[in-house]
């Protein structure tokens, strides 16, 4: 649980900083110079307000979250940069992913039968097309044919078809989130 809280507190200290606020003060803790990987999503109203992760470990995890809540904050495409006045509004969350672990397979019914539904987060990959959901994604796309459908329209693949020589991996995550804000 108080890694979860550290790794919070980290990811809004890092948005709170990038909007003219405190430096961020990682704790000394050796857990946090292991490199990790992780996905910061920021929440507003309910609704995603910006996400952005890692896939595979490649630097320390403090650094991690500190890049990936500022990028969730103010690089995801989807949305306008995070500005000052919605900070005390957004709720953050943060996964902490495990190593990618290769799955063979050559058909999407190979795919369907190796995924843990609720459990595994995959990456997709096909040439330089690439997409991953994260375990939560499971909330909303329960059904692992419809999972895998939304996961290749991610990645720019076509509909409907599995390409021959599409890439499998999974993981799983540990998630926390800041409790829901009350008005």
């Amino acid at each position: 649980m108080m890694r979860g809280l550290t790794l919070l507190a980290l990811a809004r200290a890092a948005v709170d900083e990038s909007l003219d606020g405190p430096p961020v003060q990682v704790p000394s803790e050796p857990w946090l110079a292991q490199p990790g990987a992780c996905f910061v999503t920021l929440r507003k109203g309910g609704e995603l307000r910006g996400c952005i992760g890692s896939i595979e470990a490649h630097r320390p995890l403090s650094v991690d979250v500190l890049e990936n809540a500022r990028g969730a904050a103010h690089r995801d495409p989807r949305f306008q940069p995070l500005q000052r006045n919605e900070l005390d509004g957004v709720r953050f969350e943060v996964s902490l992913l495990s190593a990618l672990e290769r799955v063979e397979v050559e058909t999407q019914q190979e795919a369907v039968a190796k995924l843990r539904p609720g459990v595994d987060g995959v990456l997709l990959q096909w040439g330089p097309h690439r997409g991953v959901f994260i375990p939560k994604m499971w909330r909303q796309l329960p059904d692992p044919v419809q999972f895998l459908a939304f996961l290749r329209k991610k990645a720019g693949l076509p509909r409907g078809e599995w390409l021959s020589g599409t890439r499998m991996w999974r993981f799983t995550a540990e998630d926390w989130a800041e409790p829901a804000f009350r008005n």
